[in-house]
């Protein structure tokens, strides 16, 4: 498949990659948009762990606001530089992910912020749907239960909601290829109104 400047703009337009980034991934996909979307994400992997232990050493905090104001999120996210922190697309990348943090209602930031007791009292509701199942399953079952039940409620293992297809954690290692430094999401708050 020809790579035209057509091709690389679709690309383009839905990584926010830059345009050389996304030309070369074209051409290592023989012009596959979907393969080319796949090894722009390896990448953005690979690009993140590489940034890991930078230093952050700028950020911004951003608000959402749903447009009944009953519900909202506010969070903080760092980056390495007031460059990128003032730049419009960070900006907008925070303000989407502060929308995801008030439609989706995360619990945790991360795996590591589930506290001891909140895994006991989920573990101790899912022993009881393994119970009869042979001993060998048991494990691997409550495991896979309590990695569903979780992975509803840490925001970077959600699914973001503009792309269903990427996690929260996809999303913020495409913003580190997109941004060329490391960036974080530091913490988040989420309000509702009449919520429970």
């Amino acid at each position: 498949m020809a790579i035209t400047t057509d091709t690389i703009k679709e690309l383009r337009d839905r990584t926010g990659v830059s345009v050389m980034q996304c030309k070369k991934a074209l051409e290592e996909a023989a012009g596959d948009i979907a393969k080319a979307l796949v090894i722009l994400q390896k990448k953005g992997a690979d690009s993140a762990a590489k940034k890991s232990d930078r230093t952050l050493g700028a950020g911004i905090i951003t608000a959402y606001i749903h447009s009944n104001g009953s519900v909202g999120a506010m969070i903080e996210v760092a980056c390495e530089t007031d460059f990128v922190a003032k730049n419009p697309d960070f900006k907008a990348f925070a303000y989407d992910i502060a929308m995801h943090i008030a439609a989706q209602k995360p619990e945790f930031l991360k795996k590591e912020d589930i506290t001891a007791e909140v895994k006991k009292v989920a573990t101790e509701v899912f022993e009881k749907d393994v119970e009869g199942k042979p001993a060998d399953m048991k494990a691997k079952i409550l495991e896979g239960k309590l990695n569903a039940y979780f992975g509803d409620r840490v925001l970077l293992d959600q699914p973001f909601i503009k792309n269903p297809e990427l996690t929260i954690s996809g999303v913020v290692a495409a913003a580190i290829q997109k941004f060329g430094e490391k960036v974080e999401i530091v913490r988040f708050v989420r309000y509702g109104a009449f919520e429970k």
